[in-house]
C-alpha cells in the first residue's frame, strides 16, 4: 500500500525552497537597510516595505504546502496531520496580521507563537506505533525534532531579549520546521517502495 501520494514529495519539497527564497528575495528587495542577522523575517512582510509582496507571496504558498502535505500524509497519526495543516493555516494568519514596519504586535506575535508550537509539536503528534512505521514516524525521531525545536525557539526567545541574532535563531527554526515534513514524506515514500518490493518477494517466493 503506498503510505503517501508522489504529490505529497512535491508539496512538502517545496516548503522550504518557496520560504528561503522568499526571504532572500525580499532582503535583497528591502535593500542594505536590512539586516537578516538582528532583524526577523516578519520584518520583511511588513505592509509597504520593498519587497514586502515576496515574503508575503511565500508564506502564503508556505501555508498551501503544509495544507497539502498534511492532506496527502496518510501515514502520519491524525493529530500531527492537524497540527501540521494547522501550522499551514497559521502562516496565513501571519500575512493577515502583518507586523509593522518598525516596533512590535501583539496580534501578529501571538499568531506566529501559535504557528511555531503547532510546528514544532507536529512530529511527535505524528507518531505512529506501529513497529513497521517508517523511522520519521517513530518516537524517537520525532521526539528529537521536537525537542530541537523547542530548544530553538528558546534560543530566539532569548536573543529576542538580548537584542542579538535574531534573525539567525529565527531562520535556523523555521528552516528546520519547514523541511521536516519532507523528511517524514521522503521517509514514508522509500518505506512504499521497500513494502512493495517485500510484496513482490513473498508472492514470488509463494508462486
Amino acid at each position: 500500500m503506498q503510505l503517501v501520494p508522489r504529490w505529497v514529495l512535491l508539496s512538502s519539497g517545496s516548503a522550504p525552497v518557496l520560504l528561503i527564497a522568499g526571504w532572500s528575495i525580499a532582503a535583497a528587495l528591502r535593500g542594505p537597510d536590512y539586516d537578516p542577522v538582528t532583524q526577523t523575517i516578519s520584518v520583511l512582510a511588513a505592509y509597504g516595505t520593498p519587497g514586502f509582496w515576496v515574503m508575503t507571496g511565500a508564506l502564503l504558498a508556505l501555508g498551501v504546502c503544509h495544507l497539502l502535505t498534511a492532506w496527502g500524509l496518510r501515514a502520519a497519526a491524525t493529530a500531527g496531520r492537524v497540527a501540521l495543516g494547522a501550522g499551514g493555516v497559521s502562516a496565513w494568519a501571519v500575512v493577515l496580521l502583518p507586523a509593522p514596519s518598525s516596533g512590535g504586535s501583539l496580534r501578529h506575535g501571538t499568531v506566529a507563537v501559535v504557528g511555531f508550537v503547532l510546528l514544532a509539536v507536529w512530529p511527535v503528534l505524528a507518531v505512529d506505533g506501529v513497529g513497521t512505521a517508517p523511522w520519521c514516524l517513530r518516537p524517537v525521531p520525532c521526539v528529537v525534532v521536537t525537542v530541537f525545536m523547542g530548544v530553538g525557539g528558546a534560543w530566539f526567545l532569548v536573543e529576542m531579549h538580548r537584542q542579538g541574532v535574531v534573525g539567525v535563531a529565527e531562520r535556523v527554526v523555521t528552516a528546520v520546521q519547514s523541511v521536516w515534513p519532507f523528511v517524514v514524506a521522503a521517509s514514508c515514500s522509500r518505506g512504499s517502495r521497500e513494502r512493495g518490493r517485500q510484496a513482490v518477494g513473498q508472492e514470488a517466493g509463494g508462486g
